[in-house]
């Protein structure tokens, strides 16, 4: 048996405005490595067709940055800060410091573009919290964005400000120690 889905065709000047709105939502939780389970989201709506573009603002060591994106996957791109190190302090250097700018301009740009449906912002909250990337930048890409994207912003300690905008607030925790 073969099953097919038929995309309908609608006249744009009867139909009412199909356009879905983008969400944004945080994943939150006291320790840095719950990401797997953003990660294993964001695969699987790549996997369905979805352009998806995972940032991790503070991880680095693979020569990354923004002009050599990985693709994971047809539709998966993933970037990281083009420095040798990943960053746990709010001490940077001015190339490191740079580097993030990049990151967080590029990103900002490639969302403005259209270009993705969900974009995950690895741990842009602790770059907020260490002063590198403004809060008010942030809620203003926010607010720009294209109305279809999602957003998933994660981290340890997201703004109340941000808390304020998201439309779906997740708290991850451990249930017991190991």
């Amino acid at each position: 048996m073969v099953s097919q889905i038929e995309t309908p065709v609608y006249d744009s000047k009867h139909a009412p405005n199909l356009s879905v709105e983008g969400l944004v939502q945080v994943f939150m939780s006291h320790h840095r490595s719950f990401f797997t389970s953003v990660m294993a989201q964001a695969m699987r709506i790549a996997s369905q067709g979805t352009p998806v573009l995972i940032v991790q603002f503070l991880k680095g060591g693979i020569r990354q940055g923004p002009d050599r994106p990985i693709q994971l996957s047809q539709h998966l791109d993933w970037l990281r800060c083009n420095i040798p190190r990943c960053i746990d302090t709010p001490q940077l250097d001015d190339d490191e410091l740079r580097s993030l700018l990049d990151l967080w301009h590029h990103t900002q740009d490639m969302v403005c573009q259209g270009r993705y449906d969900l974009v995950v912002l690895d741990e842009l909250s602790l770059a907020i919290h260490f002063g590198f990337i403004p809060e008010a930048e942030v809620l203003e890409f926010l607010k720009q964005r294209p109305s279809h994207v999602d957003v998933i912003l994660t981290g340890t300690d997201i703004t109340s400000a941000i808390l304020e905008v998201a439309d779906q607030i997740t708290e991850l925790r451990r249930s017991h120690q190991p």
